[in-house]
């Protein structure tokens, strides 16, 4: 989602200061959403405000995520862990297929213990998200790995219009104390900024053996210049532990043996740490512009789990733990030529891009009682590397068309040294990924376009070298190292209506393997190719000034493409979902703002005889602004206090007063009714 010096120009409506410098919009931008038109390459692209991020009310930092139109981000395991996210129709467990980077690092975890594409959002501090980027579907060059079904991008303010000091308190435990500002720094000719952020952070839930969630997290960033010509440092560095509350079976709920909120393992939990330090430097001018970034991460996490309670160890029950520290490294560099025509109808940049990221992964698999080792499944030492280069072109041709062409060449290598000889080895793999959009208009303020596109999602390397089922040390297949997708969507964007922001997609998917690991099994299963149509739609009205409304719906449809007896329905992968949302800010010192949130029913196994049931939730908002420094705001979570759950599974699992497996629904529930109340004061 980078901003070419050609995006901007040819946004020259009053957006220089996005083109400039992220933070700005926070700033001088008031609720409304950015025009896309002349910006976007498709109609399933956008640009999400700081400003708007800071009015929705969000339980848990990912679910900002949830800006994007047809985005759901859930949990099923209470705080701490990774969010599960829903879009275009799939289930993207916990971030494969979905591209997220914070500050320009990535996310998304390589071959993690507990699954592929892990993406744990809880370092992110809302307050310093001066603007979310996402694109869908895989038709962009710079985006690679993951970007499947969309890619999300989250850049960090370098200052702060003001200082904040936030003091918070709710129930189920909630309490957060956040204080954050940023001190110009003179140096003459060259002044600089230094921004700071310091959090600290408790949450209970509603569950009857409580969360303590307890995270610390500070920011503290130098930079000089704008996002087009300066330079930042940033370290970052986050800690927590924390409880779990798994899925439950429904028929302990049924029974009475459980309660909603109850827990079967009271030992389920864990704990995570993340440090950072990245840098980024850019030089732009008429004729050309550089990027240069890089970043060093280093992850820890442990992570204790009982799914099936008594199936497999009647004795000492089903806990197991999923270790996984890391250091992530890497880099991306970009130049970009501009042409412009003598009458300025004609307009051309030309792209070339470098990125690398080298992964030192140490992960395993253990059996454990109350997080004590009691067997070992397997242990792994991987080293994941990979490097792309990319080129892309974007053209102006005349008032009313325009076209973006690029291509990708990724090379991937996986080296796993595996506590099983027979699942140590080396695997590399090449993927050619070619783009192309076209965009038409604008006519009466509106425009359409066309996207074509390959994209791809890397899998885990230990599927790539497995020969031996470590749990049975039964043979079983290697999986292909990159797994293929290819896309197509169709859409429209119009503005043509006074204060309404409309746009309309359609797009249809291919996947030729979903291929995924297995992390709580400790396999690698190879899935079935398949296909996703969908519609998405997505309004926001300004009707008047002090009036937000936003309606976005999405619908997909997706399938297995072969045939097989157990069905082609694909367990988990989302139909519906649908947020409605008003945002209220009129002169003077009250505003506020209600959203409510759709998450439709879902095929549970492949001959959809079990789905899932609906999930509907209503959060909301009033601010009061007391005077020009003090703010005091109120958020409800679930208004209506609904007992939907916030996810759902159809699998076996058995009691420990149960003598055979059984077949039943798991859910987690949404959190109950709760109210939090802030106090912030500028500085």
């Amino acid at each position: 989602m980078k901003r070419t010096l050609l995006a901007s120009a040819l946004a020259a409506i009053a957006l220089s200061a996005h083109a400039d410098d992220p933070f700005l919009p926070r700033v001088t931008i008031d609720a409304s959403r950015l025009s896309q038109l002349g910006i976007a390459d498709s109609a399933a692209e956008g640009t999400v405000t700081g400003r708007q991020l800071a009015a929705r009310t969000v339980y848990r930092p990912g679910e900002l995520l949830e800006a994007v139109p047809g985005l759901v981000a859930s949990q099923h395991s209470g705080e701490g862990k990774a969010n599960q996210f829903y879009l275009r129709g799939f289930n993207l467990d916990h971030g494969t297929d979905l591209r997220t980077t914070v500050d320009g690092m990535p996310v998304n975890q390589r071959s993690h213990a507990h699954g592929q594409g892990w993406t744990d959002l809880n370092f992110v501090i809302p307050e310093l998200a001066a603007r979310l980027d996402y694109r869908k579907g895989p038709y962009s060059a710079w985006s690679g790995d993951f970007a499947s079904a969309g890619a999300t991008e989250i850049a960090y303010a370098s200052r702060l219009a003001r200082g904040i000091a936030s003091l918070a308190g709710g129930q189920d435990g909630y309490g957060r104390a956040l204080v954050a500002g940023s001190a110009d720094i003179d140096r003459g000719a060259r002044p600089g900024a230094l921004l700071y952020a310091l959090e600290t952070m408790h949450n209970d839930g509603p569950f009857t053996r409580g969360d303590n969630y307890r995270k610390v997290n500070g920011v503290l960033r130098y930079s000089e210049g704008f996002a087009n010509n300066g330079f930042h440092v940033t370290a970052m560095a986050y800690r927590a532990k924390w409880n779990a509350t798994d899925q439950i079976p429904q028929r302990a709920v049924d029974s009475g043996a459980l309660g909603r909120f109850d827990n079967i393992d009271p030992t389920d939990g864990g704990g995570a740490h993340r440090y950072s330090l990245s840098g980024a430097w850019a030089r732009s001018s008429d004729a050309s512009s550089t990027r240069i970034s890089a970043y060093a991460i280093a992850n820890r996490l442990a992570l204790f789990s009982n799914f099936t309670y008594f199936m497999d160890d009647p004795v000492n029950g089903d806990q197991f733990a999923q270790p996984d520290r890391r250091v992530t490294s890497g880099f991306d560099a970009s130049h970009a030529w501009h042409a412009h025509g003598a009458d300025d109808a004609f307009a051309s940049t030309t792209t070339v891009g470098i990125t690398a990221q080298n992964d030192n992964i140490h992960n395993g698999l253990y059996g454990t009682k109350a997080r004590r080792v009691i067997a070992t499944t397997r242990e792994d030492h991987i080293v994941e590397s990979s490097g792309a280069l990319f080129i892309e072109n974007q053209t102006r041709w005349n008032p009313f068309v325009r076209t973006v062409a690029g291509l990708r060449a990724d090379h991937y290598r996986f080296d796993v040294a595996s506590d099983r000889p027979a699942n140590t080895g080396k695997a590399s793999d090449t993927m050619l990924s070619p783009t192309i959009s076209l965009v038409f208009g604008p006519w009466a303020r509106t425009e359409f376009y066309a996207n074509a596109g390959t994209g791809f999602h890397s899998n885990d390397a230990r599927g790539t070298v497995i020969a031996v089922d470590p749990k049975t040390g039964e043979p079983v297949d290697r999986v292909t190292p990159l797994a293929r997708t290819r896309g197509l969507d169709l859409g429209v964007r119009s503005e043509w209506v006074r204060g309404l922001q409309t746009s309309l997609s359609l797009y249809r998917l291919d996947m030729a393997s979903e291929l995924v690991f297995v992390g709580d099994a400790g396999t690698t299963e190879a899935g079935r190719p398949s296909r996703r149509h969908g519609i998405e739609l997505s309004n926001y009205y300004k009707p008047v000034k002090w009036l937000a409304l936003d309606a976005d719906l999405a619908y997909a449809r997706g399938r297995y493409r072969d045939s097989a007896p157990e069905g082609n329905r694909i367990p988990g992968a989302v139909e519906g979902v649908a947020q409605l949302a008003a945002t209220v800010t009129p002169e003077g010192p009250w505003s506020g703002a209600l959203r409510l949130r759709w998450f439709g029913p879902r095929p549970l196994v492949e001959d959809n005889s079990i789905r899932s049931a609906a999930t509907l939730t209503l959060n909301g908002r009033i601010g009061y602004q007391a005077g020009r420094r003090l703010q005091v705001e109120l958020e409800a979570f679930n208004l209506t206090n609904r007992r939907d759950a916030a996810i759902t599974y159809y699998y076996a699992s058995q009691l420990k007063d149960e003598t055979a497996p059984v077949d039943d629904y798991h859910f987690h529930p949404i959190e109950s009714r709760s109210l939090r109340l802030s106090l912030s004061y500028a500085f």
